[in-house]
């Protein structure tokens, strides 16, 4: 294939697929205070914390890892200012010691901390600012978790990227994504330019995945999944990431690989295409381009959604699932396109309210999805154009999904923030 596209392709993988402990949204608002309190060299007096509303309703219901079972953003912007390592960027709270979470009880107890609504135009928008006597730092993060746009102390900007106002548009190499060209890609991709990156996806989310299996996590949808509906393959997939963001959401401190931003649609584009390659017995080289499908076609969804959206991101990553298991059956473009379509029309339209226990059961449901999307086209049975949102042509439906999630669903969004906010907990 093309050069351009296969160098993008490979790009994309390693931008997206990154390490991540906890729910991203605290552990972005950790990395910034982190990041303020170096700028600002000392440990600061007062701090003032703005935030969009969706980081708003994604942060205020989980657990912030090392931190004894806190939840909410006072919390985050606090243990980023007592022990966060601003270097580790979204594990930036990974080294925390027994005695680091104690210096947190304390500080939490006389922290004056102000959490203001950003009032921005952009669903991911946070800012940090810290005052120590005549001194102030602030950093500002617009768009994704680490993009920091503006780093500045007492009035001097240090660092300073541009941005809009309008919409964040994505990096032009997602623009190169179409879903032939991804199955092109998985075909020929050198094994070597991408195992250690879906390698390191493989072992974080398995183990995660196994962590919220066996321990107390969340609302245990994993296990509930298995107590009740048995040890099938299918229900292993859906069982298994399920358990992974039982354990995430609920504050457990192992990292996940996330995807699109979001560890939930990490372990949801991955761990079913893992758990179906273990039972079909294939190749690690197969499971590495079946991965590569899945990934690569939940960014693809994802990208003209948005970051952050009253869209679920789960059911973009179990429509990648259901196309990486497809791929493990011998599935081409046709196949996998057909099985895109399929899943996105069967779920499209489920809300995303926040980052909660309630997500597993979420990824189960996606993964669902993606799973009788494929099952459908092997048997002979699909949506067609003009079948609700369904527009002939897998491109096509994908930007009509895009365009529901990102314009037709803004109403939708700002209702369940107004609805999250009336029980507040920050």
């Amino acid at each position: 294939m093309e050069k351009l596209i296969y160098d993008s392709y490979l790009e994309i993988l390693k931008e997206e697929l990154v390490p991540a402990m906890g729910c991203t949204e605290p552990i972005a608002i950790a990395y910034a205070a982190a990041l303020a309190r170096d700028t600002l060299g000392c440990m600061p007096e007062k701090t003032l914390l703005q935030v969009s509303g969706n980081i708003i309703k994604n942060v205020k219901s989980v657990v912030v890892p090392n931190t004894g079972g806190r939840r909410g953003m006072r919390t985050a912007v606090a243990a980023g200012l007592c022990f966060g390592i601003a270097e580790k960027e979204l594990e930036v709270l990974s080294s925390a010691s027994e005695e680091d979470i104690r210096r947190l009880d304390a500080f939490l107890q006389d922290a004056e901390i102000s959490i203001v609504d950003a009032k921005s135009s952009h669903p991911f928008d946070l800012a940090v600012t810290l005052y120590a006597g005549d001194s102030e730092a602030y950093v500002h993060i617009v768009s994704h978790h680490t993009n920091v746009v503006c780093i500045r102390k007492n009035g001097e900007i240090l660092l300073e990227k541009p941005y809009s106002d309008e919409a964040v548009q994505p990096p032009e190499n997602r623009s190169l994504l179409t879903v032939e060209k991804i199955v092109e890609f998985a075909n020929e991709v050198a094994i070597d330019d991408v195992r250690e990156v879906l390698q390191r996806q493989i072992d974080c989310n398995l183990a995660i995945s196994q962590e919220g299996l066996t321990g107390k996590y969340g609302a245990a949808i994993g296990r509930i999944l298995l107590l009740s509906y048995g040890n099938s393959v299918h229900n292993r997939a859906k069982a298994w990431a399920a358990a992974g963001s039982d354990a995430r959401m609920d504050g457990c401190e192992l990292p996940v690989v996330i995807n699109s931003g979001s560890g939930n649609q990490g372990l949801t584009a991955s761990i079913p295409v893992i758990v179906y390659a273990r039972e079909c017995a294939v190749s690690d080289d197969m499971l590495f381009r079946a991965l590569v499908v899945s990934n690569l076609v939940t960014i693809h969804l994802k990208t003209g959604i948005g970051s952050l959206s009253a869209y679920c991101g789960a059911t973009s990553a179990g429509a990648g699932a259901g196309a990486g298991i497809c791929y493990l059956y011998g599935g081409g473009y046709t196949e996998i396109a057909h099985t895109i379509v399929n899943a996105v029309a069967i779920n499209s339209g489920m809300i995303c309210d926040g980052a909660k226990a309630s997500c597993a059961a979420k990824i189960a449901s996606a993964v669902e999805s993606g799973l009788l999307g494929m099952r459908m086209f092997m048997h002979d049975s699909q949506f067609y154009g003009g079948d609700g949102i369904v527009v002939t042509g897998v491109e096509n439906t994908i930007r009509a999904v895009s365009s529901i999630a990102r314009e037709g669903m803004r109403g939708t969004d700002e209702e369940v923030i107004r609805l999250m906010m009336q029980t507040e907990r920050i």
